[in-house]
C-alpha cells in the first residue's frame, strides 16, 4: 500500500540518514580492500628495510613479516610478470626487460593480461581498481601500443611509461599521455603516486571494495632524493658483509671474471649508490604514512589489507660485482614482504617459504574467488595470515633466468668479445646471453639449500648449504652426496616444466616425495632441462 504522507516524513530522516552515511554500512557487508605497494629493486639481506621507520611500525608492527620472501626471477620485468599473473617464468614467458623477451609485448597483452588477478578482481568480484607508477619496463612502447594501451582489470590507471625515473618522465592516465618536468613540488614521482592515491580514496566510489596497487619507482636507478633528502646517512655504506669485495671462486665464469679486489672508484660508486637508495625510501616512507593515515581517517583501515614487496633484492660489492641484481643469490631473490590487515595479529614473524607468485592467489582469495579457476602456480598465503594451525606448505619454489648479451661486443669493453652486456668502465660485467640458469630453492625443516644449474656448455652447476654458508661463498657441487644432487636435478626437471597444482608437489625433504632415477633420462626430462629455447 501506498505511504500516507505523514509516514513517508516520518521515514525521511532516516532515508536521508541513509544516504548520508552508505559507506559504513555497505563497508561492513563487503569484501576487504586490498593495497599492494611494490619498490623498485629493494633488497632485504643488505639493508634495504632500515631506512623505512615509519613503514616498519605501520605495516610490520601491525601485522607479519615474511623472513623467507623470494621472487622467481631477480629481475624487474618477469619478477612484476609473476606478481600479475601468480605464475613462474616459463608460464608466462616474460624472459627479460625487453620487447623481445615478452616485456609488455603484443604476446603478452594479447596471452597473459587478461587473466592477470587485477582482471579477475575487476570483472569476477567486483572490485574497483586502481594503478599508479612503474608497470612492466616497456610498457609505453611504440611497437606494443604506446601509452594509449590500457591493460585489462584497471578502473583507474595512471602507468609510467618505460623504465624507472622520478623527474622528466611521461605518465599514461587512463590511455592519455601526461609530461611531467622536474618541478619538485608537482613533479616527483614517488610524491605523484601518493597524491593520485589520496586522491583515489578520497574520490572512488564506497559502494564497491577497491584493490590499488601502488608501483614506486624507488630506489632503482637513477636514485634520484627528494630535495629534503639529499644530506640523509652521509655516514651511511655499503656493508662490508663476509661476500663483500672477494673472489666468486668456484662459481659461474661470470662471477669469477669480477675483479678482486674492486677498485677505489667502484667501491665509491656503489657506496654512493646504496646512500642515495636509502634516500629515495624515504619519500616511500612518507608515502605509506599519508596512504595509512587516510584509510584510517576514511575509516577503512580495518578492513583493509595492505601489502609492501619489492621485484627483486640488490647487490653492492658482493663477490666483486658493483651494483645489479639478476643473479641467483640470495641478495638478489630475496624481498621484502610485510602485510597487516583484519585477522593478522601483531608483531608477528613467519618464517614459510613463500614467493611473489603467492600474491595473485592470495588477493584473489582475500576477494572470495575460486582459485580452482585460475591457472596460476602460486598458493594463497591467507592461511597464513590468518594464523591457521597445521598448514601444509611447500618446502621449495624454482627460480630461473635467461642471461641478456649483445650479440656484438660491448662497447664498453670491446676486449671482451661478444655475448656480455651491462659492464662496468673497469669491464666487469653483471650479465651474459650464458648467465642462464635454473635453480631449486630449498626450505625445510632439516635442509636450507639451494641447487642451480646453468644451461651453458659446461652445464656448471652451483649447490649451497645456507646453514652452514649463509652468504654462499663455497660451492659444494662437488662434494655434497651423489643422490641428493640427483634428486636435486630430476625436482628442477619437475619445477621448469610444472603448471598451477604440478609447481606445488611434495619437495625432495618432504614425506609425500617420489624419485623414479628412470625419468632422468627420459625425454621429458631433457626437454624440460634446456629451458631457455621454450621461453618465447
Amino acid at each position: 500500500p501506498a505511504m500516507s504522507p505523514a509516514a513517508l516524513l516520518r521515514a525521511l530522516p532516516l532515508a536521508v540518514l541513509l544516504l548520508l552515511s552508505p559507506a559504513r554500512a555497505v563497508r561492513q557487508a563487503r569484501r576487504p580492500n586490498v593495497v599492494l605497494i611494490l619498490t623498485d629493486d629493494q633488497d632485504v639481506c643488505l639493508g634495504g628495510m632500515t631506512p623505512l621507520k615509519k613503514t616498519n611500525a605501520l605495516i610490520a608492527q601491525m601485522g607479519i613479516t615474511f623472513v623467507n620472501a623470494y621472487v622467481p626471477s631477480a629481475l624487474c620485468c618477469p619478477s612484476r610478470a609473476s606478481i600479475l599473473t601468480g605464475k613462474y617464468p616459463h608460464n608466462h614467458h616474460v624472459v627479460n626487460n625487453t620487447l623481445e623477451g615478452n616485456c609488455s609485448s603484443k604476446l603478452w597483452q594479447k596471452i597473459q593480461e587478461p587473466y592477470t588477478f587485477p582482471a579477475l578482481l575487476k570483472a569476477m568480484c567486483g572490485y574497483q581498481t586502481f594503478f599508479a607508477g612503474k608497470y612492466l619496463n616497456e610498457y609505453g612502447a611504440e611497437d606494443a601500443g604506446g601509452v594509449g594501451h590500457v591493460p585489462p582489470g584497471w578502473s583507474f590507471w595512471y602507468a609510467l611509461e618505460k623504465n624507472s625515473k622520478y623527474y622528466n618522465y611521461t605518465l599514461s592516465v587512463n590511455g592519455k599521455a601526461r609530461r611531467h618536468g622536474e618541478n619538485y613540488s608537482v613533479d616527483y614521482l614517488t610524491d605523484v603516486l601518493a597524491n593520485m592515491s589520496l586522491d583515489f580514496l578520497e574520490y572512488k566510489s564506497n559502494f564497491e571494495p577497491f584493490f590499488m596497487m601502488i608501483a614506486t619507482p624507488a630506489p632503482h636507478s637513477p636514485w634520484t632524493p627528494a630535495p629534503q633528502y639529499t644530506k640523509s646517512f652521509q655516514n651511511v655504506s655499503a656493508p662490508r658483509n663476509s661476500n663483500f669485495n672477494i673472489h666468486g671462486k668456484n662459481k659461474h665464469w661470470l662471477i669469477r671474471q669480477a675483479k678482486t679486489p674492486m677498485s677505489n672508484s667502484s667501491i665509491q660508486f656503489l657506496d654512493d649508490a646504496y646512500r642515495k637508495r636509502w634516500q629515495t625510501l624515504l619519500s616511500v616512507d612518507d608515502l605509506i604514512e599519508k596512504l595509512v593515515k587516510k584509510l584510517e581517517v576514511n575509516g577503512e583501515l580495518d578492513n583493509t589489507y595492505i601489502f609492501y614487496t619489492s621485484d627483486n633484492g640488490f647487490h653492492t660489492g658482493q663477490f666483486s660485482l658493483p651494483i645489479d641484481k639478476r643473479q641467483l643469490y640470495e641478495f638478489d631473490i630475496k624481498v621484502p614482504l610485510l602485510v597487516r590487515g583484519p585477522g593478522i595479529k601483531p608483531n608477528q614473524t613467519n618464517k614459510m617459504l613463500v614467493a611473489n607468485i603467492d600474491l595473485g592467489p592470495t588477493i584473489l582469495d582475500i576477494a572470495g574467488y575460486d582459485l580452482n579457476k585460475t591457472q596460476m602456480d602460486g598458493m594463497s598465503l591467507l592461511p597464513l595470515l590468518r594464523g591457521d594451525k597445521n598448514v601444509t606448505w611447500r618446502s621449495d619454489f624454482l627460480v630461473e633466468y635467461q642471461g641478456e648479451g649483445y650479440n656484438g661486443s660491448d662497447p664498453t669493453c670491446p676486449g671482451l668479445g661478444p655475448g656480455v652486456t651491462h659492464c662496468f668502465p673497469d669491464c666487469v660485467c653483471e650479465d651474459s646471453y650464458n648467465n642462464t640458469y635454473a635453480c631449486v630453492r630449498t626450505l625445510s625443516a632439516s635442509w636450507d639449500l639451494q641447487y642451480c644449474e646453468f644451461d651453458d656448455r659446461e652445464v656448471f652447476v652451483e649447490v649451497y648449504n645456507l646453514t652452514a654458508d649463509p652468504h654462499q661463498i663455497n660451492n659444494i657441487a662437488k662434494t655434497i652426496d651423489q643422490e641428493i644432487l640427483e634428486k636435486m636435478n630430476y625436482r628442477l626437471m619437475m619445477l621448469q616444466s610444472c603448471s598451477g597444482a604440478t609447481c606445488r608437489t611434495p619437495g625432495v625433504f618432504d614425506p609425500g616425495y617420489r624419485f623414479d632415477p628412470r625419468l632422468m633420462f627420459s625425454n621429458h626430462g631433457l626437454r624440460a632441462r634446456r629451458f631457455s629455447a621454450q621461453f618465447l
